[in-house]
C-alpha cells in the first residue's frame, strides 16, 4: 500500500452554493433557475424545486459544525447577488442579505474554517435576463461590477479569497447552445461567443475593482473557477487531433488563458474571425484584459470529452446559428468507466493531465481542484442497520482521483488543495436531488442531517493530510 502525503497547510475542503442550498427564504429577487422552477415545475426531477434546497439559511450553524466534523479546513459557497442587493441598479443593500452572509462568514471563522467566497454561480437576477439577456448585455456586466464592489467592502475584512465565476462556460453551453438550463435556448452559437466575451470583460472588471478594495490592498486573492473538461481525440489523425484542439480552445482554454495571461487564444480568435462570429469588443477592453488576471485558478473536473474530426451531418436543432460543432462531434470510446446515475465517464487520469498541463503552460499560478464529484442515485439503498449511508463508491472515486493529482502534484504541479463536491448534500437546478454528492446525508422530509461512510473517510484523510 502506497501512502499518499500531500503539502503542509494543504486545502481540504468542498464546495457548494448560495442557490444550491440557502432556499428562497426573504429572497428580494428571484434569479433565473427560481422563475424556470416556478414557471416549469414539471421538468425538475420529482417536481423539487429550489425554495427551500438544503435550508441552509436556516440550519447553517449546525452545517457549518458538520462540515468541520467531517475534517474541512475550507470551504467554497456563494453570496447571492438577488439576496444581499435590494436595488440592482443603485446597489442598495438588502439589510437581511448581509446580516445572513455576515452571520455565515463569522460562524465559518469561528468553526476554523477559511471561507472561498464565490460571487456568481448561474444565477443571473431574473429581471436583469428579462431586460438584458442576461450576459448578452454590457449593461449587465456593470451592474455585476457594482455588486461585486459592494461584496468586497462588506466582507473583505474577513474573506481573503474570492471567486468571481463558476463554470462560466455553463452559461453559454447549457444555456444558449444545448438549451439544458435556463433560458434553454438551443443552437445560439453567436450569442454564446458574445456571452464568453463579456464574461471574461465582467472578470476582469471585477478583478480591477479588488485590487482597489481595502481587500484587495490588504492581501486579499482573487481566481474565478472553471470546469475543465479536457478533449481526447478519437486517433492520432491530424483532423481528429485539430478537433480536440479546437474543442479544448473553445471550451477551456478561452477562459483559462484569458485569467492567467489576459490573452485569448490565438487560433480560436483565428477561426471566429474567419467564421465572421467574433464578439462585439470596445476600446480599452483587451488592455483592461490582459492587465487584470488572477492571483490564483480553481479547477472543476468530473469528465473528460472525447472528440473527432466531424463527418456526420450536423443536426437539425444546432442549425439556428453558428455552433462550435461544425467542427467536431463527440465519438463513444470502448474503453469508458461510467457513472450510470449521471451518464458522465469516470476518468481520474484527466486529473493528472490537467494538473500537468498547469505546471507546463502556467507555472507560476498557484491553483486549487475547486469541484470533483460522485452523484449517485438511490443512495438510500446503501444504508446499514445503524442508519449510516456506507458510500464506498465515494470513497473509491475520491481515492484515485488524489492519488492521480499527488502523482503530478510529485512532478512539480503547483496545487494547493482539493474541494470535493459537495458538503452535505445540495439540490442541483432541474436534476434536484436526483443525484446526490455529499459527505453529508440530507434528509428532504425532515431536514435531518447524517454523515456518510466517505464523510469520516474524508475526516482521516484531513487529520493524517494524506491516506
Amino acid at each position: 500500500m502506497k501512502e499518499y502525503k500531500f503539502p503542509e497547510n494543504f486545502w481540504w475542503g468542498a464546495a457548494t452554493s448560495g442557490p444550491q442550498s440557502e432556499g428562497f427564504h426573504n429572497k428580494a429577487h428571484k434569479n433565473i433557475m427560481d422563475y424556470w422552477y416556478e414557471t416549469s415545475k414539471e421538468e425538475f426531477f420529482g417536481g423539487v424545486g429550489p425554495f427551500t434546497a438544503s435550508n441552509f439559511y436556516e440550519t447553517y450553524k449546525e452545517d457549518i459544525r458538520l462540515l468541520k466534523e467531517v475534517g474541512m479546513n475550507s470551504f467554497r459557497t456563494s453570496i447571492q447577488w438577488t439576496r444581499l442587493i435590494k436595488d440592482l441598479y443603485t446597489g442598495e443593500i438588502d439589510k437581511e442579505g448581509k446580516k445572513f452572509y455576515d452571520n455565515v462568514i463569522d460562524e465559518f471563522l469561528k468553526a476554523g474554517i477559511e471561507p472561498v467566497i464565490n460571487l456568481y454561480h448561474f444565477d443571473m437576477p431574473i429581471e436583469l435576463q428579462q431586460q438584458y439577456d442576461g450576459w448578452c448585455s454590457r449593461e449587465v456586466v456593470d451592474l455585476f461590477v457594482k455588486y461585486a464592489q459592494i461584496a468586497f467592502d462588506l466582507f473583505g475584512d474577513r474573506v481573503k479569497y474570492w471567486a468571481v465565476f463558476n463554470e462560466p462556460m455553463v452559461v453559454p453551453e447549457a444555456g444558449y447552445m444545448y438549451g439544458f438550463h435556463y433560458p434553454n435556448r438551443i443552437g445560439e452559437g453567436e450569442k454564446a461567443v458574445q456571452i464568453m466575451y463579456h464574461q471574461v470583460l465582467t472578470t476582469a472588471k471585477t478583478i480591477e475593482v479588488f485590487r482597489n478594495s481595502k481587500v484587495g490592498k490588504n492581501g486579499g486573492e482573487i481566481c474565478t473557477i472553471l470546469n475543465l473538461t479536457p478533449a481526447y481525440p478519437a486517433t492520432e489523425s491530424k483532423d481528429d487531433k485539430e478537433a480536440s484542439e479546437f474543442v479544448d480552445d473553445f471550451f477551456n482554454n478561452v477562459f483559462v488563458e484569458t485569467a492567467i495571461n489576459g490573452e485569448f487564444p490565438k487560433k480560436l480568435v483565428e477561426v471566429l474571425e474567419k467564421d465572421g462570429v467574433l464578439w462585439k469588443s470596445e476600446v480599452g477592453d483587451a488592455q483592461l484584459i490582459r492587465k487584470n488576471t488572477v492571483d490564483f485558478l480553481g479547477v472543476n473536473y468530473y469528465h473528460p470529452k472525447r472528440v473527432k474530426a466531424r463527418t456526420d451531418k450536423l443536426p437539425q436543432e444546432l442549425q439556428k446559428q453558428w455552433m462550435p460543432d461544425i467542427y467536431f462531434e463527440e465519438y463513444d470510446w470502448s474503453e469508458k468507466r461510467i457513472n450510470p446515475y449521471r451518464g458522465w465517464e469516470i476518468y481520474p487520469k484527466a486529473m493528472y493531465d490537467i494538473a500537468i498541463s498547469m505546471r507546463d503552460k502556467y507555472p507560476n499560478t498557484p491553483w486549487f481542484i475547486s469541484e470533483n464529484g460522485m452523484g449517485v442515485e438511490g443512495e438510500e439503498q446503501y444504508i446499514d442497520k445503524d442508519g449510516k449511508i456506507n458510500d464506498d463508491y465515494r470513497i473509491d472515486f475520491y481515492k484515485e482521483h488524489l492519488q492521480w493529482l499527488h502523482k503530478a502534484m510529485e512532478e512539480g504541479s503547483n496545487c494547493f488543495g482539493y474541494h470535493a463536491w459537495t458538503g452535505y448534500d445540495c439540490w442541483s437546478w432541474n436534476n434536484a436531488y436526483k443525484n446526490r454528492y455529499g459527505f453529508i446525508a440530507v434528509d428532504l422530509e425532515t431536514q435531518k442531517r447524517t454523515i456518510k461512510k466517505s464523510g469520516y473517510w474524508y475526516k482521516q484523510v484531513s487529520e493524517n493530510n494524506g491516506f
